[in-house]
């Protein structure tokens, strides 16, 4: 990780779960982090967690990845008062359990799912990767996807109210989105690279409908363990592109 010691690193959907632990770990590796979220006092709280020396590099910024107008003011700011973005990990997603693709006024829901999962994706990548070119910097853009990005799983028996509407289908595009962003990363020849990192189920906010009783009996993840894959993925080699990583816990059914 040496190489990105004091350089600007992303993250949305920074408030908790994965995106907390992602902002912790690169800030006390030594990057100056911008942790976007919708709730970004609660970043603010997440610098308790860091060694004193280490919480000037977190900074906490309020942005709804559904905004585009708030997305582009956003990263403009960061691009002026910090010199650019050499970093981002897309990880802003929701998924909300109760809703079925059938039920009625359902709508909302569904949009607002695929404009954080999918067009929040592509408009942060668009402007992180404005600055990387303009700079010529080879940076590193992390997809936080999902292993329902790959399949569809089957719920167990005691999950049938369990339900993915729209959630597998926009993770879906995540893991076509890396496939797309590499190919045009390549054409732009900078270096830049793509990651997508797959998790199966994790102890986080998104998975309330797991109840903490109910995770004792299902094999998960927990944050930080996908935290370290991002970790992992930024310190390879310049010439090393891990484009996906698929983390399963042991024993997991899907």
């Amino acid at each position: 990780m040496d190489r990105w010691v004091n350089k600007v690193a992303v993250v949305t959907g920074a408030s908790s779960g994965i995106g907390a632990e992602i902002v912790k770990d690169l800030a006390r590796a030594g990057m100056i982090v911008m942790g976007l979220a919708r709730r970004s006092d609660r970043v603010e709280t997440l610098k308790s967690d860091l060694p004193e020396e280490k919480r000037s590099n977190l900074h906490a910024i309020k942005c709804d990845v559904t905004n585009e107008e708030e997305i582009v003011a956003v990263f403009s700011q960061i691009i002026k008062d910090f010199g650019g973005i050499d970093v981002l990990v897309n990880n802003a997603g929701i998924f909300n359990q109760s809703v079925k693709l059938t039920d009625e006024d359902n709508s909302s829901v569904i949009k607002n799912t695929i404009d954080t999962n999918i067009l929040g994706l592509i408009l942060c990548t668009r402007e992180a990767f404005k600055s990387m070119k303009k700079r010529k910097y080879p940076g590193h853009i992390v997809h936080i996807n999902s292993v329902a990005g790959h399949v569809v799983p089957i719920m167990p028996s005691e999950f049938l109210n369990y339900n993915f509407n729209v959630y597998c289908a926009t993770k879906h595009a995540v893991t076509a989105l890396t496939e797309g962003h590499r190919q045009e990363m390549v054409k732009e020849k900078l270096g830049i690279k793509v990651t997508s990192i797959s998790p199966g189920v994790v102890q986080t906010e998104i998975n309330s409908a797991y109840t903490p009783e109910a995770l004792e009996e299902i094999p998960h993840l927990k944050a930080e363990d996908i935290s370290s894959a991002v970790v992992y993925a930024l310190a390879t080699p310049p010439h090393v592109n891990v484009q996906d990583i698929l983390i399963k816990p042991v024993d997991a059914v899907i």
